[in-house]
């Protein structure tokens, strides 16, 4: 099979299967389920790619809603990445739903020229990218032991080569004090809000003199019972991010410096947890990038650079992904520009009719790469080389 005839039959192949993806979709996105039970999903999702003759290891590496399905029998393996976890209260404000349904198309129609190109393809099911980090965990078991790159697309308010992801580690922190009577003896009392509030100003003090590309956010989840007892104990949930995983570090110990000195000023004592995995920056993988750029173009959409000071910033675990093997990460427009997602209005063009389209070119785009590190071999020494220098 030459490429020409691959890639007409993988035009054919997404053109038949757009309802199913479709349907999928709206499936997803009309029950939102979160981190780690992701069940509706993957049932969804499973059932498609066992009934396409493709065989699926169900609750893969020690998941209960993490999938892996494998086609092809040599040559390089690529892997597409399919998320599907929502958010609290707003559901898919972050159109997983796309991201699963856009995954399931390439990984199903790369999977029909797998044998005739010489290639290998997995379809991974990673729940929980939304602060669970369960791509990072498939790393550790072995998902990605044979795999020679790994691609995904994640829809935002227009059509970009790659998001402005930066490594992020979240952290619980619980403050203890001593309880008292706050009118009759609060000379008695050791206020473990009072840490919680003092630490917390103490961050934003030093978001003065942290780096543009660093974020810090904070929120108090128990702040004591009622306003005349002193509180005995407070907690706080807070996310540290940076530009990459080695500048994150030292930012944490300033945030951990200054909330521990919130603990002293009140006279309570404080203990914390980081809560694993970190997620990792992203490194896009220029060659990898370059053949989804020139796909999608073909396919009608128009991927542009990200704009400094418009730049979609967050985190995900794709970043640890792309520490592990070559990767992209490019995002594919669903929604009018100015839409931010993790947002209700998001949620909604989630399962729009530009979402729907949003899965086909997605689907498409990502199939025709997939091909095209099959069958050509310089491309894959390329994409070899340049994660090999994270160029």
């Amino acid at each position: 099979m030459d490429l020409t005839e691959a890639k007409q039959q993988i035009r054919a192949e997404i053109e038949r299967l757009a309802p199913t993806l479709i349907e999928v979709s709206h499936s997803i996105h009309e029950r939102p389920e979160l981190n780690f039970e992701e069940h509706h999903a993957h049932e969804v999702l499973t059932g498609v790619i066992s009934d396409a003759g493709l065989s699926v290891d169900r609750g893969a590496y020690n998941m209960p809603t993490a999938f892996d399905a494998r086609a092809g029998s040599s040559g390089p393996t690529i892997a597409v990445c399919c998320e599907y976890d929502a958010l609290p209260g707003i559901g898919h404000g972050c159109g997983h739903n796309i991201i699963a349904a856009a995954g399931l198309g390439a990984g199903l129609a790369a999977a029909t020229v797998a044998e005739g190109l010489g290639g290998s393809l997995a379809i991974l099911g990673t729940p929980a990218e939304e602060g669970g980090g369960g791509k990072e965990f498939m790393i550790r078991r072995g998902a990605f032991a044979d795999v020679d790159a790994a691609l995904m697309v994640h829809p935002a308010d227009h059509d970009l080569t790659t998001m402005h992801t930066i490594a992020i580690q979240s952290m619980e922190v619980e403050y203890e004090g001593r309880s008292a009577h706050a009118a009759a003896f609060p000379e008695q009392g050791l206020n473990a809000l009072d840490a919680a509030v003092l630490g917390y100003n103490n961050v934003a003090a030093l978001r003065q003199h942290i780096r543009p590309d660093e974020r810090i956010h904070g929120v108090f989840t128990d702040g004591g019972v009622k306003p005349n007892i002193v509180p005995a104990h407070a907690a706080a949930e807070w996310y540290v991010r940076s530009a990459t995983i080695g500048s994150l570090q030292p930012l944490k110990d300033r945030v951990l410096a200054c909330l521990e000195a919130g603990a002293h000023a009140a006279g309570c004592t404080m203990s914390q947890t980081w809560n694993d995995p970190p997620f990792y920056d992203m490194v896009d993988n220029h060659p990898l990038l370059d053949l989804y750029v020139d796909n999608a173009t073909s396919v009608g959409r128009h991927p542009e650079p990200e704009e400094e000071g418009k730049m979609v910033v967050g985190s995900t675990d794709m970043g640890n992904v792309s520490y592990t093997v070559p990767s992209i990460h490019p995002m594919v427009k669903c929604a009018p520009k100015g839409t931010a997602i993790h947002t209700p209005e998001f949620a909604a063009h989630a399962r729009s009719e530009s979402g729907d389209r949003a899965i086909i070119d997605g689907a498409l785009s990502m199939a025709l790469t997939i091909v095209d590190c099959w069958a050509d071999h310089d491309a894959m020494s390329a994409i070899r080389g340049a994660f090999d220098t994270k160029a």
